[in-house]
């Protein structure tokens, strides 16, 4: 391997979904990319081209692909990483960074870049008004990376801190149960009225919002693509008629 070869890595965020949606400058670098790594449906959203190789591999082998991507990079080559939304949340930049931390040393020399894009929590905010004007966290889900009782434990601090929650990989089929038992802690500690917010493939011809009560929340459909927004204590709803109401988080918050 040779570092000094001419490769580069760069880590994009290719957004929600809609094309329009992709930044500039990431669309500038997928154009110079000769090769693109990635999950197989953020793959596919990139468009075949001569000269361009896609690697397409499945959602549990991301330090593998991170690996894959480094030494095409050390060979010379111009590299893709392609994650949904942006590659910082929950997605492939810190897989990238791991394998670096614990991969060759000459993985550190490489000309390695991070594009953002637009998170699944950002497009569906924009889409319901500002649910997260005010404070706010995202946590995942999924214990696949860490203990169930760490996923709760965190859940449960920042629902008493009063902050906006975004849940990210809320449900799978091999998970069906994990977000009805978020819902259900959120239930223990917010109010019944408290906005829930269920946003599914937002800028997609199959995008879906609804808003819920924090007491009918756990009868709603989500999925892998869902993100969930748990509104906090500041978090208004103003109805409109025959349309989906706004909503927005009060950045003012009372002293106790």
């Amino acid at each position: 391997m040779n570092p000094g070869a001419g490769g580069t890595l760069t880590v994009i965020g290719l957004g929600p979904g809609d094309e329009s949606l992709l930044t500039g400058s990431a669309r500038r670098a997928l154009d110079a990319a000769e090769d693109i790594v990635g999950y197989y449906p953020y793959v596919a959203r990139v468009p075949e081209r001569p000269g361009l190789t896609r690697h397409a591999s499945d959602n549990r082998v991301e330090v593998d692909r991170a690996r894959h991507a480094l030494q095409l990079a050390a060979a010379g080559r111009r590299v893709a990483v392609v994650s949904g939304g942006d590659p910082g949340v929950f997605a492939m930049a810190a897989a990238l960074f791991e394998a670096v931390e614990h991969g060759e040393p000459g993985w550190r020399d490489l000309a390695i870049t991070v594009e953002p894009g637009i998170t699944a929590m950002l497009a569906a905010a924009a889409r319901l008004g500002a649910p997260l004007g005010g404070d706010f966290c995202a946590l995942s889900l999924s214990d696949n990376l860490k203990p169930w009782p760490v996923v709760t434990a965190r859940l449960e601090a920042v629902l008493r801190a009063d902050l906006v929650v975004a849940l990210y990989n809320p449900i799978s089929s091999a998970r069906p149960w994990q977000l009805g038992a978020a819902l259900e802690i959120a239930a223990g500690i917010r109010a019944p009225e408290t906005p829930v917010m269920f946003a599914r493939a937002i800028s997609r011809p199959d995008e879906v919002i609804r808003v819920t009560p924090l007491a009918e929340a756990s009868s709603a459909p989500a999925d892998m693509a869902t993100v969930v927004i748990i509104g906090a204590s500041t978090t208004r709803l103003i109805p409109r008629e025959g349309r989906q109401p706004f909503v927005y988080t009060s950045r003012k918050v009372e002293a106790a």
